[in-house]
């Protein structure tokens, strides 16, 4: 659903989708059905590749032995000739023995004798002889280490990782043959004493695949399997996610993560709208305010001087300005990431010392309604800025830079903070309209603790946040939530990398023009009703004199003055101003 397909396209030429299926439980391919193809000159072809697997089931054969009394016991090994005995160890105890095999009076043994130590012992019937080699590096360090034991008539050898191999090559008093008779212990021995801790696989005799894990199912405190995937699998958690062994397998612990799934690969992004803002809280400087705080305190206090950032988030939107993310601290320090007017990324840092220091990388314009990712990386005095998986920009600041008393990240617009910078400030008008994804600061992922986890962690939300999926937002959604902001936007397209002072003369070019607008319609008014007064006044005079000057018609004026406002109310008209 990220992606975008080519075979709906409507090209003249011929293009192609190409992928993989690594989902077990989606293979084997047993159909394929295309869709829409019956219309005039639509054509398709497919071809389904060759299915390859990977992995070898004896090489992961492993099992774990979880106390010293435990062991795994099989037939006699026969070995009279010749021995060879391979396999893998993972242990953090400093001795063990990996397996024993014994007859009347001879015996084969490999044991990790120290955690630099293994030995490889045997008795042909002259007595016991050993061959040990010395590591170098402990070998009970929890990783995984291979070992290998040959034996034939004229020597013997052991090999450890990638060590030189030690070979002893004196005659074994003359005899050849080792005849066994006892059944041969994995893990342990039969008097159960210095019995391994840890985990063997891939253990082979002459050749033969030794199924470990099936012994193990019917054999108590022997586990099949091994909880040692991390040391193989663990890189497949992805975006930060930590590798947790479980006994049968792996989890991808995403709790430090701006993501989430199985391995960590799944982005949480939530949609903005008009005034929509997430702010997660900090520690509050002082005890006092500490008690009195009405949300729960994060782990980083506000004493704790912060000398680096590592800042990732995904956005998509088709406004700008706008104000992505805020922090700022009890001592008016801050770093503001927003979106210039002219469609370009601008970075500023304040940190009290040398001012405010404005970065803009040089981009496409990035309010173009497709999905972009940015990472921010600041450690000491070197900054650099990457925008889609390509380093924009890098500076060297000349002094550390420190940020201490962080109190609050904001993402979106940010409410009741009067002292934002002035530029900032006029940025932060609508906040962010768009879609928001895998933010993170340091440690810290705002976003995930507000759709997940708003009853417990330090972070509030105002306005609308509704969660879904920025890869799969369809430009139509995306023009549907800014609507609002389109029909008030009163900024240009000017090209200027500083948007917002531009901003602020266009907005007062818009608010003079509206002023003197209403003020001559004003004087207009008041000008037309002046001369209407003025006139029904002068008529009024002359009306009077009429009547001094003629006293004897009274009664004929009257009644012509009736006829007169007769004559007037047939024919009466009313207007509105």
């Amino acid at each position: 659903m990220r992606h975008f397909c080519n075979c709906d396209a409507d090209k003249h030429e011929w293009t192609n989708d190409t992928g993989v299926l690594n989902f077990k439980d989606h293979l084997p391919v047993s159909q394929i059905v295309i869709t829409d193809a019956n219309r005039t000159g639509s054509e398709a072809a497919w071809r389904t590749g060759p299915l390859r697997c990977y992995g070898d089931r004896s090489f992961w054969n492993a099992v774990s032995f979880n106390k010293t009394r435990s062991f795994l016991h099989f037939p006699t090994f026969h070995t009279e000739f010749s021995t060879d005995i391979s396999f893998f160890f993972k242990t953090s105890s400093s001795s063990g023995i990996f397996l024993e095999n014994l007859g009347v009076k001879d015996f084969i043994r490999i044991e990790l004798m120290s955690p630099y130590l293994v030995t490889f012992s045997l008795d042909v019937g002259g007595g016991p002889t050993e061959v040990s080699l010395q590591s170098a590096a402990a070998l009970n360090d929890g990783q995984w280490h291979f070992v290998r034991a040959e034996r034939n008539m004229k020597e013997a050898t052991l090999t450890v990782d990638n060590l030189p191999r030690k070979l002893m090559q004196r005659p074994l008093d003359g005899r050849v043959r080792l005849p066994l008779s006892s059944q041969l212990y994995v893990g342990g021995t039969l008097s159960r004493q210095r019995g391994f801790l840890g985990c063997i696989r891939a253990l082979q005799l002459n050749g033969q695949m030794i199924d470990l894990e099936d012994r193990a199912r019917i054999t108590p405190d022997v586990r099949p399997g091994c909880p040692g995937h991390c040391s193989t699998y663990g890189n497949l958690c992805a975006n930060g996610g930590k590798c947790v062994e479980r006994q049968n397998g792996y989890l991808c612990d995403c709790t430090n993560s701006a993501y989430e799934g199985p391995l960590c690969t799944k982005e949480v992004s939530a949609m903005f709208e008009v005034g929509t803002s997430v702010r997660y809280h900090f520690q509050d400087p002082y005890p006092v305010s500490r008690n009195t705080s009405g949300l729960s305190s994060s782990p980083i206090y506000a004493d704790t001087v912060i000398s680096k950032e590592n800042i990732t988030f995904s956005f998509m939107t088709g406004l700008a300005p706008s104000l992505l993310l805020h922090i700022d601290s009890f001592y008016q320090d801050y770093v503001a990431v927003l979106l210039c007017r002219n469609g370009s990324l601008q970075v500023r840092y304040n940190t009290g010392k040398e001012g405010t220091q404005i970065f803009t990388p040089e981009s496409e314009r990035l309010d173009n309604r497709r999905l972009h990712h940015v990472k921010i990386i600041r450690e000491g005095r070197e900054l650099s800025i990457q925008i889609d998986k390509m380093i924009k920009l890098r500076h060297n600041f000349s002094s550390d830079v420190y940020f201490k008393a962080i109190r609050s990240l904001t993402l979106g617009k940010v409410v009741d903070n009067p002292g934002l910078d002035l530029e900032v400030t006029k940025a932060n008008t609508y906040g962010f309209v768009g879609c928001l994804s895998s933010v993170q600061y340091n440690h810290i992922t705002p976003l995930k603790a507000a759709l997940r986890h708003s009853s417990v962690a330090p972070v509030s939300v105002i306005g609308s946040l509704s969660e879904c999926s920025c890869g799969s937002v369809r430009e139509s959604d995306l023009s549907t939530v800014t609507t609002t902001y389109s029909s008030s936007d009163s900024f240009g397209k000017d090209d200027d990398r500083d948007p917002l002072t531009n901003t602020t003369r266009s907005d007062s070019a818009v608010i003079g023009g509206v002023i003197a607008v209403t003020v001559f319609i004003i004087f207009c008014i008041v000008a037309i009703m002046t001369k209407i007064l003025y006139q029904h006044k002068q008529t009024l005079k002359k009306n009077q004199r009429k009547e001094k000057e003629y006293p004897s018609s009274l009664e004929n004026s009257f009644r012509n003055e009736m006829d007169l406002q007769n004559a007037v109310s047939e024919g009466k008209k009313e207007y509105f101003i």
